[in-house]
């Protein structure tokens, strides 16, 4: 199987990022950047998503496999890792499960808990384009605000559109599998497992994806974690205050650590 798609930026200790639901890594190029000033970061498409490739089949355990083999593929014995909704998810079940390949574990807005699903009306939007008809970006943006009200999320979501051929769009992300799967992306980290090392969790101030009820469930499978919230900032805390993001994660991950570490 193909490793997954990346952009490596810098040099340093590994630092992963995975991206959320219909995101990609280029959605953390700007942040990235600034990481890369300490670390070597390592910006992942996940299968079905982005540049790497599509698949029909898809839960958290393949997008762990999938993970385990870009480790081995780029010969990465420990990493640190960020992962974003999603993203958070699928670094958290790496950590339960592999738990010596993870130095310190960052997980951005997301809860170990069951999610309901709620993306159905971007997911209606989506599967309502038809490229043959909706054949430029203007076009397409016109058919997703008919469904989706905030401009920050169609453009989250224009950002999947590419040109495959000289006449022709289509979506980065493999839409069918990811409709299909909806389910599998609100599933809860298995219960009793666990993970020792160090990890923080941020969210938004005014997201509602991690919620007071939800410190004991945290506590229970991360022994050691630490809760910040990210001021001004909602569900997309690092692209809605990146100047703190930046600024927690950075001391997070550099906290008790001696050079090279």
């Amino acid at each position: 199987m193909k490793p997954l798609h990346s952009v490596i930026l810098g040099e340093g200790p590994p630092l992963l990022i995975l991206h959320g639901y219909l995101g990609m890594g280029d959605n953390w190029r700007t942040l990235g950047k600034r990481f890369a000033e300490s670390f070597q970061v390592h910006l992942i498409d996940q299968r079905n998503h982005g540049r790497s490739f599509h698949s029909e089949a898809f839960d958290y355990e393949l997008l762990v496999d999938d993970l385990l083999n870009y480790m081995s593929f780029h010969q990465l014995s420990q990493v640190h890792l960020l992962g974003h909704s999603m993203g958070g998810k699928v670094a958290m079940l790496l950590a339960v499960s592999h738990p010596e390949k993870v130095r310190k574990l960052v997980v951005a807005d997301i809860a170990p808990k069951y999610y309901p699903p709620h993306h159905q009306q971007i997911l209606s939007a989506l599967n309502a384009v038809d490229f043959s008809i909706h054949n430029s970006r203007q076009k397409v943006e016109e058919l997703l605000k008919t469904y989706i009200e905030e401009a920050g999320v169609r453009q989250f979501l224009l950002k999947n559109v590419y040109r495959k051929t000289w006449e022709t769009l289509a979506f980065r992300f493999h839409l069918q599998s990811l409709t299909t799967h909806y389910n599998e992306v609100g599933t809860p980290l298995p219960s009793f497992s666990h993970f020792d090392g160090d990890t923080l969790f941020l969210k938004g101030a005014h997201s509602t994806y991690i919620l007071a009820d939800d410190q004991a469930l945290i506590e229970a499978h991360f022994s050691k974690a630490v809760l910040r919230t990210i001021s001004r900032a909602g569900h997309w805390l690092h692209a809605e205050n990146p100047a703190q993001f930046f600024q927690e994660v950075s001391s997070f991950l550099s906290e008790g650590c001696v050079s090279g570490c």
